[in-house]
């Protein structure tokens, strides 16, 4: 089992996707375990996107991701990190593929409408400036059998 963290960006939220966003992780039989909508700070951003501060492209990137409210979720499953990343599609909605969330819903590259963390580590520091401890609801869902074999 894996944690990883989604974020809905601002388009998302401004395009009232983020019902079908949620529904596509759950038809997936991954877990929500931890959610809430926030708006970033300029001090949050440099912290999530610290690798890019320096970067020409940041003061727009924090422009957009502090532009109006986000949805962030703890996400738990096998192989989470990657069945994510897949789900969401290339970077790139104009290269994304038909049937991934950025392939059927965004025509652009930085309106890109999700986030999701790239690895483990990226996952856990991620995870840590969204969430607390005390906020993810671990839990066992009735489901899991008709969901995944006993032994994976």
């Amino acid at each position: 089992m894996q944690r990883t963290l989604v974020l809905l960006k601002p388009d998302a939220v401004e395009r009232r996707l983020i019902g079908q966003l949620i529904s596509r992780f759950e038809a997936k039989g991954l877990s929500i375990v931890a959610m809430k909508m926030l708006r970033v700070t300029p001090d949050l951003a440099k912290q999530h996107y610290a690798e890019h501060v320096e970067k020409p492209f940041y003061p727009s990137l924090e422009s957009f991701i502090t532009s109006a409210p986000i949805v962030a979720m703890a996400i738990d499953g096998l192989e989470a990190i990657s069945v994510v990343r897949e789900m969401l599609g290339a970077t790139s909605g104009l290269k994304a593929a038909a049937g991934t969330i950025r392939g059927d819903f965004s025509s652009s590259r930085q309106m890109n409408l999700v986030h999701a963390s790239d690895g483990p580590e990226a996952a856990k520091r991620e995870l840590d400036l969204y969430f607390t401890a005390d906020e993810f609801c671990d839990h066992t869902s009735v489901l899991t059998p008709f969901l995944r074999a006993d032994d994976e």
